[in-house]
């Protein structure tokens, strides 16, 4: 892809690993994090552990560690790896240091993992889109959904390196970030990214702005959106997303090594209801869907205090969910009375 042509706003890599600096990503890492074993343990001689540390990163002589390995369910399951306290101070430091270097190449419709984003505003875009197309409603509006087939695991180390290449990144800022991306392997060598380091979010986004850049630029998608690895693409005419989608598929397979999970990909039209982002997309609104509603449920039963019932209040907000509302209020009004 060609569109690296912008100034660098990196600063000079002896400021990135600055004792100043280091401090900094600690600070921002121990947010929350203060009543954890390893976290106390090392804040109890923080001052030597950062100033060791920040001698390895301007030394080159920094090695990131292993992870601890654990599994969740969000909602499906999932594998995290946990690196150090250590580790995970430097993945805080060259975030801060890639991120507004990096952001400012991504497309607009990039809603994962960036300020100013995320699940809600790709909610309203997808709106807007579907208007646009639709011509408020008074034509069909067809989308294409997919998403990638385990989009961490697969991530190539080789050809996520060649793209960061292209940014001409500080020699010594790059063995950096090249120890931290070595530092893990998914199914094969030099294969995958864990979901654990706070890396992984900026890296993966530069990964598949490659693809985004492709969509946008070469196939000429305008109505085109992504979050993570889920991805819609809107408009009139179904044979266009038919044609685009083959061509997807090969761009993401030769340049990125991704495949498009065959039992996700869905050409659908609005008025038939598009599910994306845990709701249920009409033409004039959308509603919560089955599974998400039945795990809100799930986790309430376990957890409903005040605040949990609050923040799911807020997430029904962004849909047609009065009911919903309703019996969650109904929930903490039995609760106050119990009290």
């Amino acid at each position: 892809m060609d569109y690296v042509h912008k100034m660098s706003t990196l600063p000079p890599f002896e400021k990135i690993v600055s004792f100043e600096s280091v401090l900094h990503a600690w600070q921002e890492f121990l947010h929350g994090k203060k009543q954890k074993a390893d976290v106390a343990e090392f804040a109890s001689d923080f001052i030597s552990n950062l100033s060791k540390l920040q001698r390895d990163l301007a030394s080159g002589s920094y090695g990131h560690g292993g992870y601890y390995h654990f599994r969740i369910s969000d909602p499906k399951p999932r594998d995290i790896h946990k690196a150090s306290v250590c580790d995970r101070i430097v993945h805080h430091l060259i975030y801060r240091a890639l991120y507004p270097h990096f952001d400012r190449y991504f497309i607009h419709d990039s809603y994962s993992c960036r300020v100013g984003k995320g699940t809600h505003r790709a909610l309203r875009r997808f709106k807007v889109f579907s208007d646009s197309v639709s011509k408020g409603n008074t034509r069909t509006c067809w989308v294409l959904k997919c998403d990638i087939r385990k989009f961490f695991a697969s991530i190539d180390h080789n050809a996520l390196f060649s793209i960061l290449e292209r940014h001409q990144l500080d020699e010594c800022l790059a063995q950096i970030i090249v120890e931290i991306v070595r530092s893990f392997s998914a199914a094969k060598p030099g294969v995958g990214l864990p979901l654990g380091n706070l890396t992984s979010q900026i890296l993966v986004n530069i990964y598949m702005n490659e693809f985004d850049q492709f969509v946008k630029r070469k196939l000429g998608a305008r109505y085109f959106l992504r979050y993570a690895d889920d991805f819609v693409i809107f408009s009139e005419n179904k044979a266009e997303l038919e044609k685009i989608l083959p061509q997807m598929q090969a761009f993401l397979k030769d340049t990125l090594q991704l495949e498009i999970h065959p039992d996700k990909v869905f050409l659908q039209t609005v008025a038939s209801g598009v599910d994306f982002l845990g709701w249920v997309h009409f033409p004039t609104h959308r509603v919560l869907r089955t599974k998400t509603k039945q795990r809100m449920f799930k986790a309430i039963k376990h957890d409903s205090e005040p605040a949990v019932l609050s923040s799911y209040l807020g997430m029904l907000n962004h849909g047609n969910a009065y009911k919903l509302q309703q019996e969650i209020r109904d929930i903490y009004s039995e609760l106050e009375h119990i009290k």
